[in-house]
């Protein structure tokens, strides 16, 4: 009988062993994306994955450095804050909203001590007329207590900034992990 019900018991725990399966994610453009299923408990390597995702982001993004301001811009020619940060994780098969308001809508709000490279730094600057979040950086590096970020700036274009500058630690909104 010992027999049977060890049987039993291993018949069913190998029947519910299965790997992890890829969904396929359409979004609103129609676009396919792979993503893992989500996990209850992150892995060692889930984190490297993602240490590595939020590395070729950031590396893709630089690429624009120097890149002038142009309202709606998503290319060399011209770039807005929310287009950088779009094509940058395009580029990874991470597809965004379009709008920095409708970003700060996707993955998790975290709190500023928290902040890891490859994080989205949210701003509400003057120019928001009813309150609302309208700019957005990426952390690319984080040094001697200071975050720094990249984003496109209406005077100078793609720049990094240190969060420490007065104005943007004035105009910082929240801070928000998406990978």
């Amino acid at each position: 009988m010992k027999k049977y019900i060890l049987i039993l018991f291993l018949i069913i725990a190998v029947s519910n062993c299965k790997s992890s399966k890829r969904q396929k994610v359409v979004t609103k453009k129609q676009k396919v994306e792979q993503r893992d299923t989500p996990k209850l408990f992150k892995t060692k390597d889930s984190k490297e994955k993602n240490t590595s995702t939020s590395s070729k982001v950031i590396t893709y993004s630089k690429q624009f450095l120097g890149t002038r301001y142009k309202w709606g811009g998503t290319t060399k020619r011209g770039m807005d804050c929310s287009g950088l940060i779009f094509e940058s994780f395009k580029a990874q098969q991470i597809y965004l909203p379009r709008i920095s308001r409708d970003m700060a809508k996707k993955g998790k709000k975290i709190k500023l001590k928290e902040t890891l490279k490859g994080d989205l730094l949210f701003f509400k600057t003057g120019n928001s007329k009813r309150n609302a979040i309208n700019h957005v950086g990426l952390v690319v590096e984080i040094k001697n207590n200071a975050i720094y970020f990249i984003h496109a700036t209406s005077s100078k274009g793609v720049i990094i900034s240190s969060l420490n500058n007065n104005y943007w630690k004035s105009a910082f909104s929240e801070v928000r992990r998406v990978l």
